[in-house]
C-alpha cells in the first residue's frame, strides 16, 4: 500500500484547511492543518511533511516568515505561499527564502491538486540531490588534494630513492663477491665494483627526474578527473 503524502495547511481561516482536505484526501494525501505560524512550527519540529502550505495574513508569525523557518530548518520541504493580498515585493521575498510557488486566493481545485503535485515532484528531486553531490564535492576535493601533495611526493622520492639505489646495488656487489672466487672471478668483482661506485649518480638521476614525473603524472590525474566531475554535472 503506497504511503499517504502529508501537506501541512498553515491558515488562520479553517476553511482552507477544509478546502485543501476535501480536494486532496481522496488523492494519496494527507492533510494536516495548523491555526498559526507557531503551531505549523511545532508541527514541523515533531514530523516531515511532504509540502507545507501557508497564507502570508495570519496573526502573530506570518507565511513569509514560516516559509523563511521552515527552509532554514528543513531546506528539502517546499513551501508554497497562499494568499489573497499579495505583492510583488512579497512575492520576490517567498523566492528568496526558497518558496516553490506563491498562488493567490480564491483557490480551485485545480489549483490545489495542480500545486500540490509540483511541489511534491519538487520534494523528490531536492530528496535526491544530497544522496549525489557530497560524492562528487568529495572526489573533486580529493583529486584537488593529490595535485597539491605531488611536490611532497617529489620529495619523498629525492629522499629516499638515492639511499634504495645505493643499498641494492651494494647488495647486488657483495653477493657475487661471496658467491664467486676472488682471483678467478676479478673482472666479475670489478664490475659489481663499478656498480656500487655509480650507485650514487643513478641516486643523482632520481632526485631530478622522478619528482617531476610524479608531479606532472598526479597532476594530470586530478586535472583529469576534475574535469570529467565537471560533464558529469
Amino acid at each position: 500500500m503506497t504511503a499517504l503524502r502529508k501537506v501541512l495547511v498553515v491558515d488562520d481561516d479553517p476553511v482552507i484547511g477544509k478546502s485543501f482536505d476535501r480536494v486532496l484526501s481522496g488523492k494519496g494525501y494527507a492533510v494536516i492543518t495548523a491555526a498559526n505560524g507557531e503551531e505549523a512550527l511545532t508541527k514541523l519540529a515533531a514530523e516531515d511533511y511532504d509540502v507545507v502550505f501557508t497564507d502570508i495574513k495570519m496573526p502573530g508569525m506570518n507565511g513569509l516568515e514560516v516559509a523563511e523557518r521552515v527552509k532554514a530548518k528543513k531546506p528539502w520541504t517546499p513551501v508554497v505561499i497562499i494568499t489573497g493580498f499579495g505583492t510583488a515585493e512579497q512575492e520576490a521575498r517567498a523566492k528568496a527564502a526558497g518558496a516553490t510557488r506563491f498562488i493567490h486566493k480564491p483557490l480551485s481545485p485545480a489549483m490545489i491538486e495542480g500545486s500540490a503535485r509540483e511541489a511534491t515532484e519538487v520534494a523528490v528531486a531536492l530528496a535526491e540531490v544530497p544522496a549525489t553531490a557530497p560524492a562528487g564535492k568529495e572526489s573533486a576535493l580529493k583529486n584537488v588534494a593529490l595535485f597539491f601533495a605531488a611536490p611532497f611526493i617529489g620529495l619523498a622520492y629525492l629522499i629516499a630513492l638515492p639511499f634504495v639505489g645505493g643499498a641494492m646495488l651494494g647488495w647486488v656487489a657483495l653477493k657475487a663477491a661471496l658467491k664467486y672466487n676472488a682471483v678467478r672471478n676479478a673482472g666479475m668483482i670489478l664490475k659489481h665494483v663499478a656498480l656500487l661506485a655509480v650507485a650514487p649518480f643513478i641516486g643523482l638521476a632520481s632526485i631530478v627526474v622522478l619528482p617531476f614525473v610524479g608531479l606532472v603524472a598526479l597532476g594530470w590525474m586530478g586535472a583529469r578527473a576534475m574535469v570529467e566531475n565537471g560533464k558529469a554535472r
